[in-house]
């Protein structure tokens, strides 16, 4: 019963390859074959390899099943026809001769079929992934490094641990990107109004401005210190032992003559995950990482939204929008009956008609009705109508009235001029409070208030985003160029604590010297709250700062 293009009736590499099994897409009777295939999908992952036709029909639903049986075996003859199925003979109730002669037949799944399925069901994903931003991933990635860590600290690393361990951290980083792409790609779509409601966009923009900030701080730190940890498996050259022992336990079972091909293979794909991995949080020379480039890309995508929010209050407030304008007024036209409507249509849009601006009193009206002109009449001896001379003077015959009051916003100004004033003053005393004025211990630093720390963590997210194995010290400068931090690892296995209103801020101490570049350019004059610098002690091994919260 096998189609002779089938992919099931020929031989492997004889001819190229052939797309028949993804034919009954563009059947006219499309939904019943996809339903069809669906059944023998679910019967699959219930390791039910054969299906009758009464089996089929009894696995549709129930609301769009046909109503004969007949209608379901045509379907399966098509699908076998294509590829997507195999018929075998059905000896399984012959009881009589005359069974024996009547075609009956059981029906499995293809090879071809499968992946025909497969495909469809990853397009299916694909097109319907909103995609999310994983904090989460950031933390159990953390947790998978640290555990190879562990592992490479072993005399003899244990290949099964190994292999639980990669095969984890692969699954979330690859999840974590994939996510982060499809979300970046939503977020850009929503940003153009694109498959989306307005009202919709209206009210999740707060919720979608705190996710993205919520993310962007996890990224910073943890970030950070999955490239440390990256940088400090590289460096003690313990990342190849671990990925040939996973490549071997992947290629355990594979046959001798194979065995060593499906080895050199496994490493292969192995070192392209750990090099994606790298190259995802750690940024190389002349190029920067993809952790970075999706944090700049996030908090871009803030003020973006914004725009958009701005430009939507300025619809509803009823501001010009002449390109809006002009669409609208092309429709009108289009819509026009005849060329009759057309005509007064742009009269009325383009002010483009005879002159109206005249005024007949009651007595010029009285006498012309008793006594009319012609249409006919010559313009020069028609009777003159009586212009005011005011008229002819002023263009106005009536006396102005008395012009509308301005509205007074001064109060308003005022009010935005406080907030302004007072959002300024927080940053700027912010500012003030972090600056150091020299190289300090980062346990100095004291108790921070929430924006104070706020702008520290994005300080640190920005040093750390730049160390490097075998670094010892870093310079950064913020986003937006206004401060600078230099950070200076320690090696004398002190503890740091940062005290904010939600908690604790731990980790190694460290040297670290913050400049406000907005004052003075670069004065390190300390403020009267910062610590008293101390000397730069020297150091011989390398060390990166790794800085926990505890809640």
């Amino acid at each position: 019963m096998t189609s002779p293009t089938s992919p099931t009736s020929r031989r492997h590499g004889s001819t190229p390859a052939d797309y028949t099994p993804f034919a009954h897409l563009t059947a006219p009777n499309a939904p019943l074959y996809r339903q069809v295939m669906r059944a023998f999908l679910a019967a699959k992952e219930r390791f039910a390899v054969h299906l009758r036709p009464e089996d089929v029909y009894a696995a549709l639903d129930a609301a769009s099943r046909p109503a004969e049986l007949e209608a379901v075996t045509q379907a399966l003859d098509k699908l076998v026809e294509w590829g997507n199925l195999r018929a075998d003979p059905d000896h399984a109730r012959v009881t009589a001769v005359e069974d024996f002669y009547r075609r009956r037949f059981i029906y499995q799944l293809t090879r071809a079929g499968e992946a025909a399925e497969a495909a469809l069901g990853t397009y299916d994903e694909v097109l319907g992934r909103r995609g999310e931003l994983q904090a989460v991933a950031l933390h159990d990635i953390v947790t998978q490094l640290r555990a190879l860590l562990v592992i490479a600290a072993e005399d003899e690393p244990d290949p099964a641990k190994t292999y639980v361990a990669l095969s984890v951290l692969t699954a979330r980083f690859t999840d974590l990107a994939d996510n982060a792409r499809a979300f970046m790609g939503s977020l850009q779509r929503t940003i153009d109004l694109h498959d989306i409601e307005v009202e919709a966009f209206l009210a999740y923009k707060d919720r979608l401005i705190q996710y993205l900030e919520r993310f962007i701080q996890d990224l910073i730190t943890l970030g950070g210190r999955i490239a440390l940890l990256i940088g400090e498996l590289e460096e003690q050259e313990r990342v190849g032992p671990l990925l040939r022992l996973a490549a071997a336990r992947e290629a355990a079972d594979a046959t001798p003559e194979k065995a060593e091909r499906a080895e050199a293979v496994a490493y292969e794909r192995w070192a392209a995950r750990w090099s994606g991995l790298a190259k995802w949080f750690v940024s190389g020379e002349g190029r920067e990482s993809q952790a970075r480039l999706l944090r700049g890309r996030a908090l871009g995508s803030i003020p973006q939204l914004l725009a958009v929010v701005r430009q939507l209050n300025e619809r509803r407030a009823g501001r010009s929008d002449r390109s809006a304008d002009f669409r609208t007024l092309a429709r009108w036209f289009a819509q026009a009956p005849d060329d009759e409507a057309r005509h007064r249509l742009w009269r009325i849009a383009f002010g483009l008609h005879s002159s109206r601006h005249l005024t007949v009193d009651a007595e010029t009206l009285v006498e012309r009705t008793a006594s009319p002109e012609p249409a006919s009449t010559p313009w020069s001896e028609a009777r003159p109508l009586r212009i005011s001379p005011q008229l002819r003077r002023t263009g106005s015959y009536e006396r102005r009235g008395k012009p509308r009051k301005v509205a007074d916003r001064s109060e308003a100004r005022r009010r935005l001029a406080e907030v302004a004033a007072r959002q300024s003053e927080e940053t700027r005393r912010a500012r003030d409070r972090l600056v150091t004025g020299g190289p300090v211990r980062l346990s100095r630093l004291g108790e921070l208030d929430p924006l104070a720390f706020q702008l520290f963590l994005r300080l640190l997210g920005d040093a750390l985003a730049t160390w490097r194995p075998g670094t010892t010290t870093t310079t950064a400068t913020s986003g937006d160029g206004s401060m600078e931090i230099r950070l200076t690892a320690l090696d004398d296995g002190s503890t740091a604590e940062v005290h904010t209103l939600e908690g604790v801020f731990s980790g190694p101490d460290h040297l670290i010297d913050i400049v406000d570049l907005m004052s003075g350019h670069g004065d390190r004059a300390a403020p009267a709250s910062a610590p008293a610098p101390i000397p730069v002690p020297r150091r011989d091994t390398d060390t990166a700062p790794q800085l926990t919260e505890d809640r």
